[in-house]
């Protein structure tokens, strides 16, 4: 048996949902192998050689079988053609790919689009590669940050956890004192109710935030956009915080700190979104 040329050989057939690896002699739809016996298939890469064309049965006489060998050309010829239509889910009577010719031979009707055999692992790794490079220019241009080391952003924010905690903590363990500052003297324990009820808040979240960040919690990002806007408002509420030690560190002191920490909920966000970008976006870009 001759078989396909050596040009073909070394090429990737595509028909529809199908496509024909003449080099490796697998026959694939989107990408899962169908089983095809060789004699088939060899007679199958003659039809795509010449698609559109008819191929007499004698032309495929002398390319499938030696002149010297003995079978019974007309009914392996049929059992061949047969093979074929089954695998790609054709028939005679209405065909869409293999057309018989009367009396003549059998002609294939699908356009067929041909390329190297290493073309589609180029391909692949060249879109690797161009998806790595986008998701490296959506952290530099979408963001407008600098790019680096993601392990860096999740440092800083989980220190900013760090930071809230121990505000909850220390305001918790002596919030009977809060009542007794003077500048706060209204006559009502709202200060303090408002330090209980925040900070026993507070606390679960910043834990949350802390080991998910600890532990690279693929979808924190996804979680932290989602609560935001509750975040933004506990962060608000904590900014006076140094203002409760103003008779310590006096007046400037504790609006300078105030000042920062009104800040600090945007650098979050900003932190979040440096080291667990938004799938969206890089995903939308991969498929353009």
């Amino acid at each position: 048996m001759s078989g396909p040329s050596p040009l073909a050989s070394r090429k990737s057939a595509h028909f529809g949902v199908f496509e024909a690896d003449l080099g490796a002699r697998e026959l694939r739809k989107q990408g899962r192998r169908l089983r095809l016996q060789d004699q088939p298939f060899a007679m199958l890469t003659i039809l795509l050689e010449r698609a559109g064309s008819v191929v007499t049965r004698e032309e495929l006489r002398e390319r499938l079988w030696p002149a010297d060998t003995f079978v019974d050309f007309d009914h392996s010829l049929n059992t061949a053609v047969n093979k074929i239509r089954e695998v790609l889910g054709d028939s005679a009577s209405s065909p869409r790919f293999v057309e018989t010719v009367a009396r003549r031979g059998y002609r294939f009707l699908g356009e067929v689009q041909w390329e190297d055999a290493g073309e589609p692992q180029r391909k692949m790794e060249a879109a690797a590669v161009a998806g790595a490079a986008l998701q490296k220019n959506v952290k530099q241009s979408d963001l407008e940050i600098p790019a680096l080391h993601r392990g860096i952003p999740r440092a800083l924010f989980g220190l900013i956890q760090v930071m809230y905690l121990v505000f909850y903590v220390e305001a918790l363990i002596h919030w009977p004192a809060i009542e007794r500052i003077s500048w706060l003297d209204t006559g009502a324990p709202l200060i303090s109710i408002a330090v209980l009820v925040t900070g026993g808040v507070g606390i679960p979240v910043r834990l949350y935030f802390l080991s998910a960040a600890a532990f690279d919690y693929a979808r924190l990002g996804e979680k932290f956009r989602k609560i935001f806007l509750g975040v933004l408002m506990l962060d608000q509420l904590w900014a006076v915080a140094p203002f409760l030690i103003l008779d310590r560190i006096g007046f400037g002191a504790a609006f300078g700190a105030t000042a920062a920490l009104l800040y600090v909920p945007f650098a979050e966000r900003t932190l979040i979104r440096m080291a667990y970008p938004q799938r969206g976006i890089v995903s939308s870009g991969l498929t353009e």
